[in-house]
């Protein structure tokens, strides 16, 4: 089987597309990708459709070997380098797509600059869907490797035993993932149980994002909402983005493997265009919220579909990585070197 064989997993890389969003009226969580941006253009670097499956990375990424005849990725979502073993090794900058041969191995070190990045594979990770996605789910074992992170020594299987040679791609336009201001919110379905004071202090203060933070959620630390019908409610749906307010008044973001249904009442949910900044959230960052309208937030989705596609469109020509090989391929070598005229 080709593939890519895991050295050393890091923090608990998992394999994501796009997420099983149909069947949560049956209990199964969405999870998929938390930065479905990023997914989409690391796939599109490699010639993917955007949902195909990647490696999502936290933290610190894994080391890879090559056991297949070549790959080609794309790392995006972070500035880290891709770090290329052995003596013709060195860095590779992320942002753009590779081609390795057999027997390369790589390393993905620290993201120190988000919270989440993919490093997608031409032809996709090859696991078995469940309910239409190959996305992991750890908590109830769905998806992915055996329904859990992967771990060293694993095979991440490709759909792909090769690639052929063409033009290297890289993307440019690096805004999309250094979007700031508000995080805008639609209030409700619960926010008449809280204050009105509550409220407005949500979208006038500061909010700082904790260490208990994982897929499931970010709990905020900030100004406490004061529940005004009490802080239980009958269980009732859940989607991603919703702000869950329990019995201690501190929010909390729930991402892509949220539950499906909860009792504490949410006072709004972040809208589907600002989810993918809720994915790229640190331990420390500091975040505001503003209130928008439903109509707001369908116009603001449209936006952002079309911002993404111009990232697309706007690829460039990577040119070679500089390794030995690729050097003699590009005509790089002959003749740079030797006397003066």
């Amino acid at each position: 089987m080709s593939g890519l064989r895991v050295v050393s997993a890091g923090f608990a890389p998992t394999i994501q597309d796009l997420g099983r969003p149909h069947v949560q009226h049956l209990g199964v969580p969405p999870s998929g990708a938390l930065d479905p941006v990023a997914l989409a253009i690391a796939n599109a670097l490699v010639g993917n459709e955007p949902g195909a499956a990647a490696l999502e990375l936290r933290v610190m990424g894994p080391t890879l070997e090559v056991e297949a005849d070549s790959v080609r990725v794309a790392l995006v979502g972070t500035v880290a380098a891709l770090e290329v073993q052995g003596e013709r090794g060195g860095p590779v900058d992320a942002n753009r797509s590779v081609r390795f041969g057999r027997g390369t191995k790589f390393r993905i070190g620290g993201l120190s600059d988000t919270g989440v990045a993919y490093l997608a594979v031409e032809g996709g990770i090859d696991v078995p869907e469940v309910y239409g996605s190959r996305a992991t789910y750890t908590r109830s074992q769905v998806g992915g490797i055996e329904g859990r992170a992967v771990k060293d020594g694993d095979l991440l299987p490709l759909a792909q035993d090769s690639v052929g040679e063409r033009s290297e791609m890289k993307c440019p336009d690096l805004d999309w993932a250094r979007v700031t201001g508000p995080i805008r919110v639609v209030l409700g379905p619960q926010d008449d149980f809280f204050s009105d004071e509550s409220i407005a202090g949500l979208f006038a203060e500061t909010y700082t994002c904790t260490r208990e933070a994982d897929r499931m959620g970010i709990r905020l630390d900030g100004p406490a909402l004061t529940h005004v019908k009490g802080h239980d409610i009958v269980s009732d749906g859940i989607v991603t983005g919703a702000i869950q307010v329990p019995g201690n008044g501190m929010p909390i973001l729930l991402l892509a493997d949220h539950q499906t249904t909860g009792g504490y009442p949410k006072v709004g949910t972040v809208i589907s265009a600002d989810v993918p900044r809720l994915g790229r959230l640190r331990p420390g960052d500091e975040i505001r919220f503003e209130e928008v309208s439903v109509e707001d937030a369908q116009a603001i989705r449209a936006e952002l579909e079309a911002a993404t596609a111009k990232v697309i469109d706007r690829f460039e020509r990577a040119g070679a990585w500089l390794d030995e090989a690729a050097l003699y391929r590009e005509n790089l070598v002959s003749g740079v070197v030797g006397p003066m005229d």
